[in-house]
């Protein structure tokens, strides 16, 4: 046997695999800020797949790239409640092997077959939580805020934070109008647009990249905001408070789904399944705020984390709040009053 050559043999095969086994990869769309990056690195210890990983401020955004993507597209997205069911009726995403996602098992059923998709077949939910109102009690005394009326209060001009997200906004005004957030009816969308244009004079700006930091900054002092991102606006700010409003919070899912242009299915799936694991769910429950859906995951958070109220909410503000709905063809009529919102007509 000639060893020399097969030491080159041997040598050489080991530098043809090695890119190979580097180009394993899975592109990961997700929200600004929802997971560690230590999660992010342990996955690749852990699998040897790398994440490529972008993020996006709102789903409008996500989707419209989505959209564009005929091949080679992302790997996993987030998408929010009712786009779920938005993209799987145009034919965005492909169905979930659950064999591949044995973690899923232990998610609470309560999160389970929603109306956005029965069956949980093109989705896995994540973590949920509200949209409700952020208040730095320093500047305004909280015990005076209980209504997204508060609001349009005159003493707020120039003072407020609106989520830029036509559908939570929209949410505020229905439901001031006794009106469901996922109403149809474009003359309820049209009356909720008349209201919100009485809002404009004190409305400073809208963010939903880092809702957090406005009200950390000082540039505002009241406004719409995710609870997570009050929950860690209070971590660095303890004047910072999240108030559930009498007429109903939002209420979002965040789930796992994969596009149907993914270009790693397997890895798609590895990573979604990776994020279920109770240890994993609950350090980004610890940083960012949100709910978990993984119910192994509860026991390892910190009492704190637990019992908190913005992170999760007890029964009865669950049941005064709303989940958003695919409202089909009547988001165009949104999307054309939120454009006009915008403009400032």
């Amino acid at each position: 046997m000639n060893i020399g050559k097969t030491l080159f043999g041997a040598a050489l095969l080991l530098l043809t695999a090695s890119p190979a086994m580097a180009a394993e990869k899975v592109y990961v769309y997700n929200w600004t800020e929802y997971i560690p990056q230590a999660v992010i690195d342990d996955f690749t210890k852990e699998t040897g797949i790398e994440v490529v990983y972008t993020t996006y401020d709102s789903n409008e955004t996500m989707y419209a790239k989505v959209k564009l993507a005929q091949q080679e597209g992302y790997d996993v997205v987030v998408p929010s409640t009712y786009f779920v069911s938005k993209m799987s009726r145009e034919g965005l995403l492909q169905g979930l092997d659950h064999s591949q996602l044995p973690n899923a098992r232990g998610l609470d059923a309560k999160m389970l077959d929603k109306p956005f998709d029965r069956g949980n077949v093109y989705s896995v939910p994540f973590m949920w939580g509200s949209t409700g109102i952020g208040v730095n009690a320093k500047e305004i005394d909280p015990a005076t805020v209980t209504s997204w009326k508060d609001l349009w209060n005159p003493a707020y001009k120039g003072k407020v934070l609106l989520q830029d997200d036509l559908r939570e906004v929209f949410h505020m005004a229905l439901k001031l109008q006794g009106r469901s957030s996922n109403t149809t009816d474009p003359k309820e969308i049209e009356a909720a647009y008349g209201l919100l244009k009485e809002l404009m004079p004190n409305v400073l700006l809208f963010n939903s990249d880092s809702p957090r930091l406005p009200y950390l900054a000082g540039e505002v002092s009241i406004g719409m905001i995710w609870n997570g991102e009050a929950w860690m606006a209070a971590e660095e700010n303890e004047d910072i408070r999240y108030i559930y409003p009498k007429e109903g919070a939002n209420l979002w899912v965040d789930s796992f789904v994969i596009p149907k242009s993914a270009r790693n299915v397997k890895n798609g799936h590895a990573f979604i399944n990776y994020m279920l694991k109770a240890e994993v769910a609950a350090q980004c429950v610890a940083q960012n705020g949100y709910a978990t859906t993984v119910l192994a995951a509860l026991p390892l958070l910190d009492e704190k984390v637990r019992t908190s109220p913005t992170i999760f909410p007890p029964p009865e503000t669950v049941a005064a709040g709303e989940f958003q709905l695919d409202v089909g063809d009547a988001l165009a009529t949104y999307q054309r009053y939120w454009e006009l919102l915008r403009a400032g007509n």
